[in-house]
């Protein structure tokens, strides 16, 4: 077949779609501008098959359908649809609970509403105080009686009661709701026959396995109004309407969900219009209590890839535990014994093959669920994605340990070219050298005693569905793990111990050294501490550059900020092939620089599993969207509501019923707030709290935000400090700054006539005759979706301005957009906040800060860190609020001098004139920082 290209009085002919493309781009810019390639036009041959996705440009370019979401000015981006597994956009895809398709255009069925609105509870004075104590509280249940005691004594004179006479009646309140309801169940393992008497324990026993009908939760979650807002009925490829070129960002604008709504199809043409739901799982051990004895929790935990990352990374009960995993137990002798370890393998992957069971047929014939915006449809399942760190990715892929579990590369040299793993790929050779384990095991990294529970069920592949992990194989793994420790190892060699030691107290120094920033966890004493977490590995990962400038060579600082770009990049919510380019780059660039470590005598190869992990990103991103959705992380975070807080209200003895018992009424207190929301007898402040990573630090001062969506804003705090002044006159006085109120009058003048004030006298200028209110902060609302977000992508942090915190002064500084149409650094300016204030004139009111000036020095970033230097200026001005963008995080340039004994790193701004604008402060800041 050949193409011809589509511009006017054009002949040439192409065998290829990518080549027309190029073409035009290049010969016919300005055709290009408003014409799609060939590729995604409604003439193109029907098809639904996907090329080589090694850099898809046209992942969807053979499909015949028209894209439903037309392009228009105010869309950037217009998604292609898939043609078959559409779930909503044609005639017949909508259906009543019957499975009858709906006429189009009618309106979905209400929900059923209870005579009581409330019910089970009797008012919303019940519910509000269940949730309030069981939720939120967590009150234990001694003290819910006392306090429903003192409740009753209160009322006595009214001839009244509380709302509960004990804990049992609430408790039985929350049981009777039916909204989210999963009973947990159990089975048992069964012992095999014909053990010898003197057979291990371990063989034994039988292991109990708790878990939910995973039909059941996924039909819950598919039923929640709370995701109507974040939640994709089908498969999509999202392309930017400028230039055609791609972007990835949730699960279904990947790769591998319209391949395999592709293979549904073409197995059963009668699916056609049914909704495809990816199920995503995840699982990983956690401790809930070394002091009693390490106890452990092995719990399976499932979301789906319809909900938007943003919202599975909140939670909003996007991630449910399903199950609770057997850990067998054993003596010492048996550590090392292999029976015992493929006997563990075993276990777990029959345990969740079992737990699964409920959802394979409808992997074969689609089954009718209610969806978020409440029209019935009919879903197909399919196993799509697997979260885990590297060694459960190794109990999962049933490969051997320092092997890669999804490609073939040699153990002792993983940076060698190989092929992919798959499941195809592994039943070859498992029926090729049956019988011959060592062969498997030696030779391509398999342990032939252990099938994947994936060959269970159709379609699915455990080595593709393995997700990238970006908090074990990146930020703890090749970050924390490696990099540092290659660091300090490089200093020891070069220097000595002993001087090795000197440089390594004064980097320490210099992290403690850093300024205050919300969300950002200090580091008193650098990095000696024994109990490192995630959030130490990201904290310190922020700050790094800037600590060991001084003390490493170029090529080092180079390997350090190439990685640290990777990072971040795969860290975005959103990636399109340009960031995806920058992916590759960074990634080169880190393999390129890295060999420093080889030749500094550190390291003498780099055959480490998860660094060579970050090879797979590429292909990762194109088939599942933005690793920030599928990261461990989201696991981890939510050990903390569904194991240890639950344990912890439990009584230690036998604490797992008592532990799903929590678990099973929370998700129903969540589910009927949700309910009561969209019913509009709850506002939707009630709607139930995201889980964000535990950051106990500063809490009050970052976080998500569940506002409404803008760019960005600034609001001065609700409560004005009272110990001030109110006049200008008087204030100046305090603050010892003369020039407070002629800055302030030609700032108004400034705004007022939107002209430079020039030489104009005070006298020229407008007279504030109103009075003054001081604060000590400020909040900023910005649209931050990379970080640690809202379901709208909003984030908040809050600026302060106050001479009283933690015993010293604290001023932030902020970025201040110039000109909204440059990008980056050259449309912004760093000051530093020394009053915010606010202040009316005629009628209107005017929120204003005293800002500090730092300079830009040189044209292009320092050439070491790759971050802007900026110096502090003795200039002076009063600006509007609205010109703030949101904080700005500085950090000193320390130079090659050591740091003082005893630095208090609270007057690190006012010390050091010379700063660097910290771009990897946060995910947000690295994406306007450039």
């Amino acid at each position: 077949m050949s193409l011809q290209c589509t511009a006017p009085g054009c002949i040439r002919f192409f065998r290829r779609t990518e080549d027309v493309s190029r073409h035009i781009k290049a010969k016919h810019p300005s055709y290009w501008a408003v014409t799609p390639p060939p590729s995604l036009r409604e003439s193109s041959p029907p098809s639904t098959s996907l090329p080589d996705p090694t850099f898809s440009r046209w992942a969807a370019s053979e499909s015949s359908q028209p894209t439903p979401e037309q392009p228009t000015p105010e869309r950037p981006t217009f998604k292609i649809f898939h043609p078959h597994l559409t779930g909503e956009y044609y005639t017949g895809d909508k259906c009543d609970k019957d499975g009858q398709p709906i006429p189009p255009g009618k309106a979905p069925d209400p929900r059923p509403v209870p005579d009581n609105p409330w019910s089970p509870f009797e008012g919303e004075v019940e519910f509000r105080v269940a949730d309030l104590l069981y939720r939120e509280v967590e009150m234990s249940q001694g003290k819910t009686d006392k306090l429903f005691d003192l409740w009753t004594l209160s009322l006595q004179k009214h001839n009244d009661i509380g709302p509960f006479a004990n804990h049992d009646a609430m408790h039985e309140a929350i049981d009777s709701i039916h909204l989210g309801s999963a009973p947990w169940r159990c089975f048992q393992t069964v012992v095999e026959d014909n053990l010898p008497e003197n057979a291990p324990e371990w063989k034994t026993t039988e292991y109990q396995v708790w878990y939910r009908d995973p039909d059941t939760v996924v039909t819950n979650m598919l039923d929640n109004p709370d995701f109507a807002d974040g939640f994709d009925v089908c498969p999509y490829i999202e392309l930017k309407r400028s230039d055609g070129t791609r972007k990835w960002s949730d699960v279904m604008s990947g790769n591998y969900s319209w391949q395999q709504a592709t293979k549904i199809y073409e197995n059963d043409p009668s699916t056609k219009g049914a909704m495809l739901v990816p199920i995503i799982l995840g699982s990983d051990k956690t401790t809930v209590s070394v002091a009693t004895g390490n106890t452990e929790y092995y719990p399976l935990y499932l979301s789906i890839g319809n909900v938007h990352n943003n919202i599975r990374r909140a939670h909003r009960n996007a991630v449910i535990p399903i199950g609770f995993l057997a850990i067998p137990k054993s003596d010492r002798k048996y550590d090392n014994d292999p029976d015992f370890r493929r006997f563990k393998k075993k276990l777990y992957h029959a345990s969740i093959t079992a737990i699964l069971q409920s959802l394979k047929p409808a992997m074969s014939t689609p089954v009718v669920r209610r969806c978020p915006d409440g029209y019935y449809r009919r879903v197909m399942y399919d196993l799509a994605a697997y979260i885990a760190d590297y060694p459960e990715q190794v109990y999962l892929a049933g490969t051997v340990q320092d092997w890669c579990p999804k490609c073939t590369a040699p153990r002792n040299n993983l940076d060698a070219a190989a092929g992919p793993r798959s499941r195809e790929h592994t039943e070859a050779l498992l029926e090729e050298f049956a019988g011959d384990g060592r062969i498997l095991w030696d030779n391509y990294g398999i342990d032939d005693g252990v099938l994947p529970f994936t060959h269970n069920f159709p379609r699915a592949d455990i080595h593709v569905m393995l997700t990238s992990d970006l908090l074990h194989q990146v930020i703890k793994g090749t970050f924390k793990d490696h990099l540092v420790e290659w660091v300090y190892d490089y200093l020891v060699i070069t220097h000595g111990d002993a001087q090795g030691n000197v440089i390594m107290d004064d980097i320490d120094r210099r992290l403690a050294a850093t300024p205050a920033f919300p969300g950002l966890r200090r580091f008193p004493h650098g990095r000696r501490f024994k109990q490192w977490t995630g959030d130490d590995s990201k904290a310190l990962m922020k700050i790094y550059l800037a600590a060991v400038a001084s003390y490493l060579p170029d090529e080092m600082m180079e390997c350090l900020r190439a990685f640290l770009d990777f990072c971040y990049l795969t860290r975005r919510q959103d990636i399109d092939e340009q960031t995806l380019s920058s992916i590759n780059l960074a990634l080169r660039r880190f393999h390129h620089y890295r060999t420093i470590f080889i030749q500094t005598g550190v390291r003498d190869d780099f055959s480490l599993p998860r660094q060579h992990s970050l090879v797979h990103y590429h292909e990762n991103i194109i088939l599942f969207g933005a690793p920030g959705g599928l990261c461990s992380s989201i696991t981890e975070s939510r050990h903390i509501t569904a194991v240890k807080r639950p344990w912890r209200r439990s009584r230690r003895y036998e604490a797992l019923s008592q532990m799903l018992l929590v678990n099973q009424r929370l998700d129903k207190l969540a589910a009927l707030t949700v309910d009561f929301v969209d019913r509009g007898l709850l506002p939707i402040t009630h709607r139930p709290p995201m889980e964000v990573d535990p950051f106990d630090i500063e809490r009050d001062d970052e976080g998500p935000s569940d506002g409404e969506w803008l760019l960005g804003k600034v609001t001065l705090a609700k409560t004005r400090n009272r110990s001030f002044p109110r006049y200008l006159t008087e204030i100046a006085e305090v603050i010892n700054f003369g020039n407070l109120e002629y800055l302030t009058r030609r700032f108004l003048y400034e705004y007022l006539n939107d002209t430079l004030a020039g030489d104009l006298e005070l006298d020229d200028l407008p007279h504030i005759t109103s009075k003054i209110d001081i604060f000590n902060s400020a909040v900023a609302e910005f649209y931050a979706p990379s970080d640690i977000a809202g379901i709208r992508g909003m984030r908040r942090e809050r600026i302060r301005c106050t001479n009283s915190w933690q015993g010293a002064h604290r001023k932030d500084c902020v970025f201040v957009v110039l000109d909204k149409d440059k990008p980056g650094l050259k449309g912004m300016d760093v000051v530093r906040t020394m009053l915010l204030f606010s202040f009316k004139y005629e009628g209107t009111t005017y929120p204003c800060a005293l800002v500090q000036w730092y300079k830009r020095y040189g044209r292009s970033p320092d050439s070491k860190t790759g971050m802007w230097i900026f110096r502090r200026e003795q200039a002076y001005s009063v600006i509007h609020l609205d010109t703030i963008l949101r904080l700005a995080h500085l950090l000193p340039v320390f130079g090659a001098r050591p740091l003082p004994h005893k630095f208090d790193y609270r007057y690190s701004l006012d010390c050091f004139s010379s700063v660097y604008v910290n771009q990897y402060a946060d995910h947000h800041a690295h994406e306007i920082i450039f």
